[in-house]
């Protein structure tokens, strides 16, 4: 077998020498552009659980490289004067250019040949069996063959650099920075002694008002010097090839052609504020690896590597995306205390959860609730400080509607109605949830008139029976739980007149269809009914119907109302530039494309009860090219909140075919609450809240579930810990009679 590996990174050596120990007869040669000693950047990160996958993936390098790296326990993120520190972290750094010599090193012992200087492409290796192209960021392999990779690239706004520094660091460091031009953020974290790696990043406005756009490195890195002095504390930023880039979300719609597999950069790229892309690029390496081993011969496993390996980097990139959102929108964060923006900036990425930073750094979390409950809750609030509940379990208010929680069971379709006539089987599911705990229950999406329904077994409320049916459920909820129940009131518009969820979702029924009506004549589907495009005639019939019934939800007791103009249906399809192609006052603009809505909720305001919260729901994107942009978005939010809107409940999508943190006031949760009503209940026994609801018959049932969480937590807590991976930090050996010497370092001092 001849393998030729294009690019001598960390991943290309790393799967050089890992075929090459599998099988040495093998043909394994590495192709660098590049000289041996050159690199760019300065440190890597790896945690802990990567560091145990190269030690069973490879003992001699995986020894080699722990006993070069620094290690660290600690996150600080320091914001606004404060220093707030999270611990419990196994990480540790390690320059580039030394990770590169110790794997050169190792290919060297297992007699992988090594080329450097060697500008190389495919056509170059026409009797090579496999071709591994790990040529990183800018790879000439993907370009060269786009149209077979099919690459997307997403340029990313915020603008970043990366420096060095000789500062020492005895933690991960993100050094937030206010300026007379915006804020600036370090990344920081060192990795040998005296070394430290600096990734600056700022959004493009800051950028440009600072200069830097015009700036040679010398200048770039004396004026960041000035803006970071007190955290340099005397220290200098290094540069090494440093630009200021925006960073690319790389995607390929396959990673193999033929013999050629791409890995690395190459393949898929992940924001650098979730870990490093060697990290990637490394365990790119052995997952090719392991499909080489398992296959045997290079198709199959290559077909094994881009299906299996897929899964875990789409999960990396999900994570990198949600995390590097955060940064783009520091500015939204930077009003909140500092207990809160830190627990925002450890979260970020929802990979790291409350649950899981508490197993972290319980003092951390604890302070961080207490701030919650302290800080956070308006006066009038019984709150125990002193033993806080967890911040899904305190109060929350709207209006005159207050909430003994802030879990959330979210509106959806039974397809259970006969004649719009909610009945037994209504009674029961919104009754179980209801007494499951959560603070509020929405109905399913209900119908003011029989054509506003999405089937025939939707919910409706244009009659006073089933005004009196939904009473009888409404009534049973207060009595026998502590939820408050929300109304839901929408219109399908040109998704209407389908079949059952469970039969054939969006099809036309196969009889006794209903004219349908939206902004346009168009189509859901191409099997879909085609709607009639509405006349004013016909928008002062609907919001007639929907002013009907919000006066009959408000005679049936809900405590909250919520409009519908998410999900393509008739107010989102106004709403969004790819459903409605008017041209009178309706249609264009923004502000003509929420005239309609906006004409609808004012009415329906207008004879909803003052001290009752309304909401409304959106679809916050399209998912489609030319859809709803965010400056429409943001106009759609000042607009309504202007109308008099007390929420916002957000959704996606659909258009065409988290509390503490501070991102969120009530989080709703659909499927999980279908599967388990009494999530509320569970969770309240897991954290130990008292103060939660729970009906008379049910006590005896509540205090074994007390009793029973507290051994199932510990238990949990116990196998989560022992599950850890254990720090890799190389400790000095000391002779017998020696005695100890005291630390002078930290978390990030260079380990032996």
């Amino acid at each position: 077998m001849k393998i030729s590996i294009v690019g001598g990174g960390p991943g290309g050596l790393y799967f050089a020498l890992l075929a090459k120990k599998q099988w040495p007869r093998w043909d394994v040669t590495v192709h660098e552009r590049n000289r041996a000693d050159d690199t760019f950047g300065f440190g890597v990160v790896f945690s802990d659980e990567t560091l145990e996958a190269f030690r069973d993936a490879d003992g001699p390098s995986y020894e080699s490289i722990r006993r070069s790296f620094a290690y660290w326990g600690d996150v600080d993120v320091v914001y606004k004067g404060r220093v707030l520190r999270c611990g419990g972290n196994g990480f540790c750094g390690c320059s580039r250019v030394t990770l590169l010599r110790l794997l050169q090193d190792r290919c060297r012992e297992l007699g992988v040949q090594m080329r450097f200087q060697a500008e190389t492409g495919v056509e170059d290796f026409p009797d090579s069996d496999l071709i591994v192209a790990a040529d990183g960021i800018n790879s000439q392999t993907r370009e060269t063959y786009r149209e077979h990779f099919k690459p997307s690239v997403d340029l990313r706004p915020n603008k970043f650099v990366w420096l060095g520094s000789t500062r020492p660091l005895d933690a991960f460091k993100y050094f937030f920075k206010e300026t007379e031009h915006g804020i600036l953020l370090a990344h920081c974290y060192q990795y040998e002694m005296g070394a430290s790696t600096w990734i600056i990043e700022t959004n493009a406005d800051t950028w440009e008002l600072w200069g830097f756009d015009k700036m040679d490195e010398p200048h770039m890195l004396r004026a960041l010097e000035r803006i970071f002095a007190e955290e340099l504390d005397g220290h200098r930023l290094i540069a090494n090839r440093s630009q200021w880039r925006n960073f690319p979300n790389i995607r390929n719609a396959t990673w193999v052609m033929d013999r050629v597999v791409l890995v690395g950069d190459a393949k898929a790229t992940a924001h650098f504020s979730i870990g490093s892309g060697t990290k990637l690029a490394m365990e790119d390496a052995i997952a090719l690896f392991d499909s080489l081993r398992i296959e045997g011969g290079v198709k199959a496993a290559l077909a094994r590597y881009d299906a299996q390996r897929r899964e875990d980097v789409e999960k990396t990139q999900h994570a990198a995306d949600v995390s590097l959102a955060w940064f783009e929108n520091m500015r939204r964060y930077w009003g909140m205390d500092p207990p809160q923006f830190a627990f925002g900036v450890l979260s970020r990425s929802k990979q790291i959860t409350y649950e899981n930073l508490r197993l972290r750094d319980p003092e951390f979390l604890e302070g961080v609730t207490r701030w919650f409950a302290n800080t956070v809750l308006p006066p009038g609030f019984e709150v125990q400080v002193r033993n806080p509940p967890p911040p899904m379990f305190t109060p929350f208010t709207l209006r005159g509607m207050r909430l003994e929680n802030r879990v959330v069971v979210s509106p959806m379709d039974q397809y259970m109605a006969a004649d719009g006539m909610p009945d037994d089987w209504h009674l029961v599911h919104l009754g179980s949830r209801a007494v499951g705990g959560a603070g509020l229950v929405f109905v399913e999406m209900t119908c003011p008139s029989p054509e506003a329904r999405i089937s025939p077994g939707c919910t409706g409320l244009w009659n006073e029976a089933q005004r009196d049916a939904f009473r009888r459920i409404v009534d049973f909820c207060h009595a026998q739980s502590g939820a408050k129940l929300c109304m839901q009131l929408g219109h399908s518009g040109r998704k209407g007149s389908t079949q059952l969820g469970w039969e054939r979702m969006d099809y036309p029924l196969e009889s006794g269809n209903w004219e349908l009506v939206a902004p346009s004549p168009l189509p859901y589907h191409p099997q879909s009914q085609t709607p009639r495009e509405m006349t004013r005639a016909d928008m002062d019939r609907i919001r007639d119907e929907f002013v009907r019934s919000t006066d009959y939800a408000n005679q049936a007791g809900f405590d909250m109302l919520e409009l519908h103009m998410a999900h393509g249906y008739l107010l989102s399809s106004f709403i969004s530039p790819l459903t409605n192609l008017r041209r009178d006052e309706y249609g264009g603009p923004i502000a003509n494309r929420l005239r309609y809505p906006l004409e609808l909720f004012r009415a329906m305001r207008a004879v909803w009860p003052g001290e009752k919260p309304m909401s409304i729901r959106i679809s916050a994107t399209d998912w489609a090219p030319g859809g709803l942009s965010e400056e429409d978005l943001l106009a759609l939010a000042r607009a309504f909140k202007e109308a008099g809107v007390d929420l916002i409940d957000v959704s996606t999508g659909q258009v065409v075919p988290h509390v503490v943190s501070g991102r969120a006031d009530l989080v709703a949760l659909a499927r999980r609450h279908l599967a388990d009503p009494y999530f509320t209940l569970h969770a309240a026994a897991w954290y130990q809240h008292t103060g939660q609801f729970w009906p008379r018959p049910y006590w005896p049932g509540r205090d074994q579930a007390y009793r029973l969480a507290v051994r199932e937590r510990e238990e949990w807590t116990a196998g989560r810990q022992a599950t850890k991976p254990p720090s890799h930090e190389a400790k000095q050996e000391q002779a017998k009679d020696e005695r100890p010497a005291k630390s002078g370092g930290g978390p990030g001092k260079k380990a032996a």
